[in-house]
């Protein structure tokens, strides 16, 4: 990339215009030049003000050029995979319409494809509090609200070295990739009513198994929105319960060799000891937040459980636009 790469910046949205607009105005703030991204907002059914959002945005001369999509099937899957068949970008840049980019974000993950040949990227994800977080929140539950942070060091991603996983609130994949591999599996993400997870890590594993290999960049940050409604317990366990069943049908397709009991990978068995211990020790000490942490790993692996034992779904394959080619809309 001796010259600046071409970006799209895809973005799912439905009924979310104020916190649109500020993520909007953050974009074309970008230190990136206008000719050479383009936004994508692919609308998911919105009833609210959001195509006069994107309408305001993409009338303002600072900004690049802003594509607006009405996508009327319900789920953000489908949203991003229309998004995807409109992508002239060489790089596909994957945001939240709740996020407010670093100025630098852009520059940042084009240097890190530049630099290390990734065929992905993931950035780094710190929050934006609406309340303070409670006593009971640890940093072992960020995953929970989107908002990981995997350090200050760049860190290579690969099949040996999976420790990273990217998010679809900061992550970036060559166009190509998107290409041999397909968009992101309409069974899994998020669906209104549900707590439905799993599309970004299924998406991930396609693109490892595939043999692609990413990097961590930790200098390409954007600041996720954290609305005070998910600060509570009950939202925790609910979502990890859901996110254990998604992540057992995504063992399913992808079939992990592992040695298992009961159906179930044996080391979980073995963490939920460890789970055990920290709720009884959490409750000795006083300590809020590891005693809820053991807490809702447990509900996490009861969701995992439940799947294996009583699902009765067929097993997931391959999403069916993994070909080489355009990726095609989910049908």
């Amino acid at each position: 990339m001796s010259t600046a790469a071409f970006v799209s910046i895809v973005i799912a949205t439905r009924n979310r215009e104020r916190l649109l607009a500020e993520t909007l105005n953050g974009l074309v703030q970008l230190r990136w030049p206008k000719d050479r991204f383009e936004i994508i907002i692919a609308d998911n059914g919105s009833t609210d003000g959001t195509s006069t959002v994107v309408e305001s945005a993409a009338a303002l001369t600072s900004a690049p050029v802003i594509r607006y999509l009405f996508v009327p099937e319900p789920g953000k899957s489908y949203a991003v995979n229309a998004a995807l068949t409109l992508a002239r970008g060489e790089i596909v840049a994957l945001t939240d319409d709740d996020v407010l980019p670093d100025s630098g974000w852009l520059h940042h993950l084009c240097a890190a494809f530049s630099e290390t040949g990734a065929d992905f990227v993931a950035g780094r994800v710190f929050a934006r509090w609406e309340t303070p977080p409670p006593q009971w929140m640890s940093r072992a539950l960020y995953g929970v609200l989107a908002i990981p942070d995997n350090g200050d060091t760049r860190l290579e991603i690969a099949p040996d070295k999976p420790q990273v996983v990217p998010i679809g609130a900061n992550m970036a994949v060559r166009a190509s990739v998107v290409a041999r591999v397909g968009g992101l599996r309409t069974d899994l993400g998020k669906l209104e009513g549900t707590l439905r997870t799993g599309e970004d890590h299924e998406f991930f594993l396609r693109m490892l198994a595939a043999g692609y290999r990413g990097v961590y960049e930790p200098h390409a940050v954007v600041h996720h929105w954290v609305p005070r409604e998910r600060l509570e317990r009950s939202y925790f366990r609910k979502w990890l319960y859901q996110n254990g069943r998604d992540v057992a049908r995504l063992g399913t397709a992808h079939m992990v060799p592992l040695k298992k009991v009961l159906g179930v990978p044996r080391y979980l068995w073995r963490e939920a000891v460890g789970h055990i211990l920290a709720i009884i020790d959490g409750a000795l000490t006083g300590n809020a937040a590891r005693r809820f942490a053991g807490e809702v790993s447990l509900y996490w692996l009861s969701g995992y459980v439940r799947e294996v034992w009583f699902s009765h779904s067929t097993r997931a394959t391959s999403w069916p636009g993994a070909r080489r080619g355009q990726p095609k809309a989910a049908v």
